[in-house]
């Protein structure tokens, strides 16, 4: 398939929001097209996403978006074809510090009052549920028992193939190199793959955004930031039912992935930029950290290991919605390492915005581009 001389909606970026907005603008009968610098959709970020799916944020609008992406990973395969093989294993904060219990507090009521299933743990229930963990100094644990994991391989090419059975248009090997403007606003597209005549382009470029963004003369506050993530060697004695589990202080997690224990923990130094190879120093470092929490490691093998990209934003919220510098541009990125649980919910509300002048799954104002300008950032602080 060639790439089309016109378009009414270009969409830069073809992870998990990209194809989720594709699709769901497709299914309002937009006519859109996708373009996706790689061969195949959805290998950057998406790919070596943990797969996490919580409900447990620190703001109103976080938790909604959530709550929103986990109903369509519900009926993901009657929509789609594909599963997302949601599956409930939980969420488990393990807090081991005084100011983080109390912080994790503060939030029950919001959570309540949105309907989020809530168990508060003792210590000694945390121990006593994990008890193939080492966990001395855990204060409490907050349970998220509707809480889980999802593929994000399976989602995304339940987009693609939903969305192009919708209309849409996905093409590979198509870099953008220039948004080109007239009059103050979008004209086309430049891509390595030829030129697309559109008056409305969506940025969903991930970590690459800020990039994107300039090529319109758009300063966009995103900056990547490397994450990784080790899957150790078969792990028997680990139940099959081992929840995902999160010492909060550290933003050391641990969660089941196939036969063996996929492990990660954000480097608090970590030096912004688009370096994927794996720190060494950084893996031996999480490695002791998930020893002491989990002994047997020990004596485990590691069988896979990666670095990706999270795409920061100042308050760690994503940005959605028009980019005021040029009429005709979008943006949907800046999820801050929750782009793939947010990733259905954020592509249909974009699809609304643009295509009725107005979202009504959720009102994105408080996610505008230009929040920072007016000092009315939102910041999250349950992020790991």
């Amino acid at each position: 398939m060639s790439l089309p001389r016109t378009a009414d909606i270009a969409i830069i970026g073809g992870g998990i929001i990209g194809v989720s907005a594709a699709y769901h603008l497709a299914k309002k009968g937009a006519d859109v097209i996708l373009l996706e610098r790689n061969r195949f959709f959805g290998e950057e970020s998406t790919a070596k996403a943990a797969g996490g799916v919580r409900a447990h944020f620190g703001t109103e609008i976080n938790v909604r978006l959530s709550q929103i992406s986990i109903a369509e990973f519900e009926g993901f395969e009657a929509e789609t074809g594909y599963p997302s093989s949601l599956v409930r294993t939980g969420y488990l904060f393990v807090l081991t510090r005084e100011p983080l219990l109390r912080a994790f507090q503060a939030k029950l009521p919001m959570w309540d009052r949105l309907g989020v299933r809530t168990e508060w743990w003792s210590g000694d229930d945390v121990r006593k549920r994990l008890p193939m963990m080492r966990w001395d100094d855990a204060l409490t644990g907050v349970w998220g028992p509707d809480d889980g994991l999802a593929d994000p391989g399976s989602v995304v090419q339940g987009y693609v193939s939903a969305g192009s059975r919708a209309g849409a248009r996905f093409f590979g090997n198509a870099e953008v190199s220039a948004i080109r403007t007239a009059g103050g606003r979008v004209e086309s597209v430049l891509t390595s793959a030829g030129e697309v005549a559109t008056r409305r382009v969506v940025i969903a470029a991930g970590a690459w955004s800020g990039q994107v963004g300039r090529l319109a003369g758009a300063d966009i506050p995103i900056v990547p930031s490397r994450r990784q993530i080790m899957v150790t060697a078969a792990t028997p004695e680990i139940p099959a039912d081992f929840p995902f589990v999160t010492e909060f202080a550290r933003s050391l997690y641990f969660h089941r992935e196939g036969p063996g224990l996929l492990i990660g923990m954000s480097n608090p130094g970590q030096t912004p930029g688009f370096d994927q190879t794996i720190d060494e120093d950084w893996q031996l470092t999480t490695l002791e950290a998930a020893a002491g929490r989990m002994p047997r490691l020990e004596q485990t093998g590691i069988a896979r290991r990666w670095a990706g990209l999270y795409e920061m934003t100042p308050d760690h919220h994503p940005l959605l919605g028009p980019v005021g510098v040029v009429d005709g541009l979008y943006i949907i990125a800046g999820f801050s390492g929750h782009g793939f649980m947010h990733g259905p919910a954020a592509g249909l509300i974009a699809a609304e915005e643009i295509l009725d002048g107005k979202a009504t799954s959720l009102d994105p104002t408080p996610l505008r581009p230009e929040r920072f300008a007016r000092g009315a950032a939102i910041h999250e602080d349950l992020v790991i």
